[in-house]
């Protein structure tokens, strides 16, 4: 009766990763429980999260072919687009589509690389034409996650433009140069071939900076601003809290998702109240939403009244 803090099945977006190079689920080694999908198989993911009140879904993609631009990423017939269009025949979810060419270029990187290092106007440009593919596909929202800098006016324009004045922007506003990004690398197959991401990403040492990164994405007319990862950057998330009025999206990211699995898988913890206190720290800190690959695991204990 007295509890301050409680989580809903509402709080949770569940990511889904899509791969059109496999014809059964495989299931990520780093990441125990969770897979990547084929295509036929997305819509029945989807189905089983909103059966336990999830309401929405994060969609990852990896192509058959990739280039050096990225160019599956706004393909009308690229992995993502054919996915939303599955989806949206027969699923009550929100779509949300991951928005950001590092799956899709040969190289691993966020954007157009030039002499070596990623152009940031070049990159921008192609992010409005991804977001445009996505909604046109059925998205419900678009979540760039490059951090190049312009990228929330860049896609709101190329959106406004092409007619989807109604599609709103979840950005990935302060996203850290995270050590616990790893596993996700192994879902995703997108670890750059060369350097690394720290050009774009945020220093790990940096608040203020991630204060002002949210009020431009905010006045380049993001809807939803995010923190990831989440549980190294609850200060983060209770200092935007304070200060906007925004939803706050937090990203439960993948090696938080593992480092759980490990240590309960050698019995060092009990998974599931570890889980639990987790995703009650992030909400807690003031996150309106979750994105965490716990989603089905916790919204059935939810269910069930834990």
């Amino acid at each position: 009766m007295v509890r301050e803090t409680r989580l809903s099945t509402k709080d949770l977006i569940s990511p889904i990763f899509v791969d059109e190079n496999i014809s059964r689920p495989r299931e990520i080694r780093s990441m125990p429980g969770v897979y990547n999908l084929p295509l036929d198989m997305v819509t029945k993911e989807a189905n089983e999260a909103a059966g336990l009140g999830v309401p929405a879904v994060l969609m990852f993609g990896i192509p058959k072919r990739k280039d050096e631009e990225g160019s599956e990423a706004w393909s009308a017939a690229g992995v993502v687009q054919r996915a939303i269009r599955e989806l949206k025949k027969d699923s009550p979810v929100a779509v949300i589509a991951d928005l950001c060419l590092c799956e899709y270029t040969s190289h691993g990187h966020c954007g157009a690389v030039k002499d070596g290092t990623v152009n940031n106007d070049e990159t921008i440009e192609l992010y409005g034409r991804t977001a445009v593919a996505q909604a046109r596909a059925g998205a419900d929202m678009v979540a760039p996650s490059g951090m190049m800098d312009g990228q929330v006016a860049a896609i709101r324009r190329a959106l406004d433009e092409a007619g989807f004045e109604d599609v709103p922007i979840m950005s990935y506003s302060a996203k850290y140069a995270s050590a616990f990004y790893g596993p996700f690398r192994d879902a995703a197959q997108s670890t750059p071939q060369f350097g690394d991401r720290r050009t774009h990403q945020m220093d790990p040492g940096n608040a203020r900076e991630a204060l002002r990164e949210m009020e431009e994405d905010l006045m380049e007319g993001a809807d939803i601003i995010m923190v990831k990862p989440a549980l190294a950057y609850l200060d983060i998330i209770k200092e935007a809290r304070v200060r906007f009025e925004a939803p706050i999206a937090a990203y439960n990211v993948s090696g938080e998702y593992s480092m759980i699995k490990a240590a309960a898988a050698n019995g060092w913890i009990d998974h599931d109240r570890a889980m639990m206190e987790s995703l009650t720290s992030i909400k807690r800190a003031g996150a309106d939403m979750i994105i965490t690959y716990f989603a089905k695991e916790a919204a059935k204990l939810i269910k069930g009244g834990f």
